[in-house]
């Protein structure tokens, strides 16, 4: 809320008065020297490029690293067939705790950018895919919550089944037929035990250019694996997925009404597939259920969002990742859900403004404090789908009122999350003058420095990730054709 600018236009024979700057009425900041603090969050998030840059003319003429997707997916798929043969991976900037797919946070091990790694990102392997629809994806929804499926195996073929039998729970009807239930516990289960066989046998053999292993661990149905590549460290959450192409049936009602992309980008684009994740409802079978994900129609969505827009929504995510950490209930894929019911909410040339940044951010606050207070927020896709709903009353008055000291003095909170990544970015800077990538060696890790490899794949999947913001980042791995391109953006392959 702003205050009222004066009147510029004086009455004849009289001086007018200079307008007062625009302020927020509930804290009294300033807007414009506001703006100017997010913008410069953002600059200094975004402070690593420079040191990319820099790390990259010292690299040139080194020998690029073997693709580590190659290396890594590539050998789980040779190891028992289970994996789609020339399957799809989706890349994505931001690791899960970034909020890049909506998996709960209260299972995964704290990581710290500085600390732990420099660059983060998330991947997603289809265990299984079903590409041959045509027609509205019907779910098996009887045993679950809203935006949650069981998955039975009797979509696939015999083959299918005799593979994935083992990562199945087992249910007997009456009429003597046994029911497969794809298990998202046992499919990480499996996941986790191949990549770590996969690595062992790489220490056994170590070839030149391959990354160093710095940490694999399992978090719930994540494995989160940290690799050394010359003087960068990558987070890769993993996670394990079931790949459809099409639309659920139980998300078509969301089709039928205006939203903000409309006339922006197809309807085809924002529909082209969707994803279950290993993730349960809070009352449901964490042996049998999945959740919904709508990751790649959110990267599509992400190019009809405004850089004013966004800036707000890196500000805010500094602040409430940092704020609202204990306990663990609210995320920032719950923030990206009310960016884009804000963006069906509002004029789109209001939200185009290039210097509204501070007012964005304000209207993020005020909307997240507005659904802690309701215990209220509609996934943007399954609208009916209440994403706090599990929540006690004590948790949401507690985060509200967090919330609220932060809209009393948001440019404090917000110098304090820019000294945090500014602190994360010098821890890193240290370490990689002191020539470590090593932070807690795991049983992987012969804590060695032999064959050492340059880190140009690192920036070459940053560099794709930063310079084709809102676009669909795939990775096709076919281990018997390596000679294949192996990134795609869109429909671009090289």
């Amino acid at each position: 809320m702003a205050a009222p600018l004066a009147s510029k236009a004086g009455s004849a024979g009289t001086t007018s008065k200079p307008p007062f700057p625009e302020l927020d009425f509930r804290s009294g900041a300033r807007f414009d020297n506001w703006n100017k603090t997010i913008i410069l969050s953002v600059v200094i998030s975004n402070e690593k490029e420079k040191h990319k840059k820099r790390e990259r003319k010292n690299s040139r003429g080194k020998k690029t690293p073997k693709p580590l997707f190659l290396s890594f997916a590539g050998m789980v798929q040779k190891l028992d067939q289970k994996l789609p043969v020339a399957n799809e991976y989706l890349l994505l900037s931001g690791g899960v705790r970034e909020g890049v797919v909506d998996i709960d946070l209260d299972e995964l091990n704290v990581y710290a950018r500085g600390t732990d790694y420099d660059m983060d990102f998330t991947l997603l392997v289809p265990a299984l895919k079903l590409h041959d629809r045509n027609q509205p994806v019907t779910l098996d929804m009887r045993h679950s919550a809203l935006c949650h499926s069981w998955l039975s195996l009797r979509l696939f073929d015999e083959g299918t089944i005799s593979k994935w039998k083992d990562c199945c729970t087992i249910v007997d009807h009456i009429n003597g037929a046994t029911n497969y239930f794809f298990s998202p516990t046992k499919v990480a289960d499996w996941f986790y035990d191949s990549i770590s066989i996969v690595l062992s046998e790489i220490q056994k053999k170590p070839q030149r250019g391959m990354p160093k292993v710095e940490k694999v661990e399992k978090n719930g149905t994540i494995i989160s694996i940290i690799l050394g590549v010359g003087s960068s460290r990558m987070l890769y959450d993993i996670v394990p997925v079931v790949s459809f192409k099409g639309w659920p049936a139980v998300a078509q009602s969301w089709l039928m009404e205006n939203h903000f992309w409309d006339g922006k980008i197809t309807e085809e684009e924002v529909i082209s597939g969707f994803y279950l994740v290993p993730a349960c409802s809070y009352k449901g079978k964490k042996d049998n259920e999945w959740r919904l994900s709508f990751a790649r129609s959110e990267v599509q969505l992400k190019k009809c969002i405004s850089s004013s827009l966004m800036q707000a929504y890196q500000a805010c995510k500094a602040i409430i990742i940092k704020l609202l950490s204990r306990p663990k209930a609210i995320s920032p894929y719950h923030l990206r859900s009310m960016m884009l019911w804000a963006c069906d909410r509002l004029p789109a040339n209001y939200l185009a403004q290039e210097d509204y940044a501070a007012h964005f951010l304000l209207g993020l606050i005020d909307d997240l404090q507005h659904c802690l207070v309701n215990k209220m927020c509609p996934n943007y896709f399954i609208p009916q789908c209440n994403m706090l709903e599990h929540l006690s009353e004590e948790t949401v008055m507690l985060h509200a009122r967090k919330l609220s000291s932060v809209r009393s003095d948001p440019a404090e909170h917000l110098r304090t999350a820019i000294e945090h990544v500014k602190a994360a970015n010098r821890l890193t800077l240290e370490l990689q003058r002191r020539g470590s990538t090593t932070s807690i060696p795991s049983p992987q890790s012969d804590g060695g420095d032999t064959n050492q490899p340059d880190d140009r794949l690192a920036k070459k999947l940053q560099q794709l990730v930063t310079e084709n913001p809102g676009k669909s980042i795939s990775v096709f791995i076919n281990p018997d054709d390596v000679t294949r391109p192996h990134f795609r953006i869109d429909d671009k392959f090289f």
